[in-house]
């Protein structure tokens, strides 16, 4: 594949990273997107489905995984990068879905800002905007 051919590819799944983004509401099921919209420090956590909130974070997550994965393979075509990275968003799941799955399960305002970071890392690409700047240095040093 070309260079030219693999800058396409990436930017093609940039874009439907940012649309997973901007589609959001109408793809996932998550009561938090309006509940962290409004003020909410002073409101109670909303009615949510356990069940379904788990499987479609866990499907957005996979989601962002797979584009950024595909992404990185366009950058860098190297197999070991991608083995190294999908082993980070694997750790990167299982490290923060602990913490959500507690604060789901026991919704108290004083943890709602603590919350609210953590799931962020579940719901958006963080952890590749993380990786990307490391494996570009890692190439240049190597």
């Amino acid at each position: 594949m070309s260079k030219t051919a693999r800058y396409i590819i990436a930017f093609v799944l940039l874009v439907f990273l940012v649309l997973v983004r901007a589609y959001e509401d109408a793809l996932f099921y998550d009561p938090y997107l309006i509940f962290f919209e409004n003020d909410y420090l002073f409101i109670d956590s909303p009615r949510r489905e356990f069940a379904k909130l788990l499987f479609f974070t866990f499907l957005r997550y996979l989601v962002n995984s797979l584009l950024s994965l595909g992404i990185i393979y366009c950058a860098f075509k190297d197999k070991q990068m991608i083995k190294f990275s999908a082993i980070v968003f694997l750790v990167g799941y299982m490290f923060f879905m602990i913490p959500f799955l507690y604060f789901v399960i026991n919704p108290r305002q004083e943890d709602y800002y603590l919350f609210f970071n953590v799931r962020r890392f579940l719901i958006q690409p963080i952890i590749f905007l993380l990786l990307l700047p490391a494996l570009y240095y890692f190439k240049l040093k190597r």
